[in-house]
């Protein structure tokens, strides 16, 4: 890279914060959350909470602080850097073809364009090539764009004024920049969608087991069959998000998705996708599955369907469905515990209770 550009890098004027909140993983998820706070959200889902109602608060204060830094880069690179705006797409090109970036760097870059994971795949094809085009389309509808608003709604002028420093606002810049933001929230939309799906089934699964007193292990090393459960267990032709082990023998194959009842499709789906039969150990053993929905909706024939394999629906909408799930395995496999006897409001405060005790980073 020469020096000229060098001196014109984009990324380098990329707050800290903004860099953090770009990309990461469940498990980082916790740490820079609290697992207090991650705890919390987990109690909520077992008393029947909706996990994307709880963690939508996550998600928009992502979104916010992504923002304001994704402002702040524009503000700071269009002050450090010559004719910036007219320059953007070329520079932020430039960049991201030349530059060896983190991926944060350049995640957060090819936001400045428009453009996310998903959109590379669609709109470029994941062809680099292609680049050049879109970026070519992009210039032409954004002085489209510039051209309609002046007439809609006349001139933009202005400043914006962040820690005494002043920077003019006009029709290309706020578009430019509303163009990236969207590109911004979408990205972290879907993101966070994932994230938060795949992290709470593991988080969910492995608490519940445990608390109903069940010992995680690792299937490649233990042959253990006693009251033992590990997640997200690959086989030969199917996969269960949770597997449990009451004695040799007899056991549980559980899946979990937090599917509405606009997704029936996908839960008939859930109610044969497995085998009755498991090997480990060196021992075959007679499975029964359970499958965790968010909620059922009425009229549904899914919970007879289930049935007709020895399998269970439970609803984690409803306010007991631990305590459903432990009536379930005592009924299916003679499971006894004291889960079963308590009230439905003593139920929830053992479960409460029984999770503060539990780290839950051994899950993720």
């Amino acid at each position: 890279m020469s020096k000229e550009q060098s001196t014109e890098s984009v990324s380098k004027y990329i707050p800290k914060l903004g860099l953090s909140l770009a990309k990461y993983s469940g498990e980082q998820l916790i740490d820079r959350v609290g697992q207090d706070i991650i705890r919390n959200v987990v109690a909520s889902i077992l008393c029947g909470g909706n996990v994307r109602a709880l963690t939508e608060g996550l998600t928009q204060r992502r979104i916010s602080l992504s923002n304001a830094s994704l402002l702040i880069a524009y503000l700071n690179a269009s002050k450090n850097i010559k004719d910036f705006q007219p320059r953007l797409y070329e520079l932020v090109s430039n960049e991201l073809q030349l530059s060896k970036l983190d991926p944060e760097q350049k995640i957060f870059l090819q936001w400045l364009i428009g453009l996310t994971g998903k959109s590379i795949q669609n709109v470029l094809r994941s062809d680099s090539d292609q680049l050049k085009g879109y970026l070519t389309a992009l210039e032409a509808s954004l002085q489209n764009a510039v051209k309609q608003s002046k007439e809609e709604f006349g001139d933009l002028k202005g400043f914006i004024s962040i820690s005494k420093e002043n920077y003019l606002i006009n029709w290309p810049m706020v578009l430019q920049l509303f163009t990236a933001i969207g590109a911004q929230t979408l990205a972290i939309r879907g993101s966070e969608k994932s994230m938060y799906g795949k992290l709470f089934e593991k988080l969910i699964l492995g608490s519940v087991l445990t608390i109903l007193g069940f010992e995680m292990i690792d299937p490649d090393k233990s042959k253990k069959s006693d009251k033992v459960f590990w997640l997200s267990q690959r086989e030969s032709k199917r996969e269960s998000d949770a597997t449990l082990l009451f004695q040799a023998g007899k056991g549980v194959r559980f899946d979990i998705g937090f599917i509405g009842p606009g997704n029936t499709e996908i839960s008939l789906d859930k109610v044969s996708r497995f085998e009755r039969e498991m090997e480990h150990g060196r021992k075959l053993h007679f499975m029964s599955t359970i499958i965790l929905v968010d909620r059922i909706g009425e009229g549904s024939r899914i919970t007879e369907l289930a049935k007709m394999i020895n399998g269970n629906i439970v609803q984690m909408s409803m306010t007991y469905w631990v305590k459903e799930i432990c009536q379930i395995l005592n009924k299916n496999l003679g499971f006894n515990h004291k889960l079963v006897k308590l009230s439905n409001e003593d139920s929830l405060e053992f479960v409460s209770k029984e999770l503060k005790k539990i780290d839950l980073n051994q899950f993720v």
